[in-house]
């Protein structure tokens, strides 16, 4: 009688998946530490045998692409939590960056990552949405006259989206008392066009009702 099971070869769902898991948390993690590690790193890290790590991703840019997608799904994940219908544009951008701050670690590797091994092409496809989500918020926000009309929207959320990964690869660096993403948040509507104390005004506020919706 025949299977179609190789023993010692097929792993249970379950066991896949948690390989899987211990896989790509420990990619994230050595990655962050060394861009250029190793899939054999990788694996040490993760506990796994090499050839389990080459049956999940068969290639280092395998890897990639999947820590790739991953970040951008958490950072819609991030902002698509931080949404309030009523909210200003002012009060929406301030719940975008401190949504995003906490997805920080990732998000860097997603960019740094990406653009080495995946192109500008699939670094712009997997961030689309998001950037979308930005560029409509600072237009509103340009009509309302609350932030700055002097670049195009789009133009703006580039170079915002740039301020936002200095400021992550800084505080990842050298820790600069930033765990909340209160002073990044800051930091982003002030370029933005905001004046600084209604900034930081916003800011405190978001924060604490994000906060408090926590402890609830």
């Amino acid at each position: 009688m025949q299977t179609t099971e190789t023993p010692g070869r097929t792993l249970p769902r379950k066991d896949a998946h948690s390989n899987r898991r211990r896989i790509l948390a420990a990619a994230r993690r050595k990655l962050r530490e060394d861009p250029d590690a190793s899939l054999d790193s990788i694996s040490r890290a993760a506990g796994v045998a090499r050839r389990t790590l080459y049956g999940h991703f068969p290639s280092r840019q395998a890897l990639i692409a999947d820590l790739t997608h991953e970040a951008g799904r958490e950072l819609r994940q991030a902002f698509a939590g931080a949404r309030t219908a009523d909210a200003g544009p002012v009060e929406a951008m301030a719940r975008m960056v401190l949504a995003a701050w906490t997805v920080g670690d990732h998000y860097r590797t997603l960019i740094a990552l990406g653009r080495r091994h995946l192109g500008a092409d699939e670094i712009r496809t997997t961030l689309a949405p998001a950037r979308a989500e930005v560029v409509a918020t600072l237009r509103r926000g340009q009509r309302d006259g609350v932030f700055a009309d002097h670049l195009p929207a789009p133009v703006l959320a580039r170079a915002l989206e740039a301020l936002m990964l200095a400021l992550a690869e800084e505080n990842a660096a050298c820790p600069w008392a930033d765990a909340t993403g209160e002073a990044a948040a800051t930091a982003f509507l002030v370029a933005a066009g905001v004046a600084p104390l209604g900034a930081a005004h916003q800011v405190r506020e978001v924060s604490g009702r994000v906060r408090a919706a926590g402890a609830g």
